[in-house]
């Protein structure tokens, strides 16, 4: 293989990583806390998108309780969000090696 080949491998890598890239940033990930009283949706650029509160069931004369629900859903949702990244980013790895 000549530089020349090598470089238009690494072009074609360099678009399918952009393309991939884009694909994670556009998927969205729910996580939720309290068992669904306080759901959260992140997106794969790990931006929170949404969190719901169940009106009904939520302790909402509790603050320091609901803050807590808040946190855990987002944490949930942002985990499966970098579980999916890191998984995407474990295909262009060299065997072994796990990016975190």
């Amino acid at each position: 293989m000549d530089f020349k080949d090598l470089l238009k491998q690494a072009d074609q890598l360099k678009e399918v990583l952009k393309k991939r890239q884009e694909e994670l940033g556009a998927k969205e990930f729910e996580g939720e806390a309290g068992a669904g009283m306080v759901k959260a949706v992140v997106n794969g650029k790990q931006e929170v998108l949404s969190v719901t509160i169940d009106p009904q069931s939520a302790p909402l004369n509790d603050l320091p309780m609901l803050e807590d629900l808040i946190r855990g859903a987002v944490n949930a949702a942002m985990e499966k969000a970098r579980a999916e990244a890191q998984g995407f980013l474990s295909q262009f790895m060299p065997g072994g090696f796990s990016p975190q």
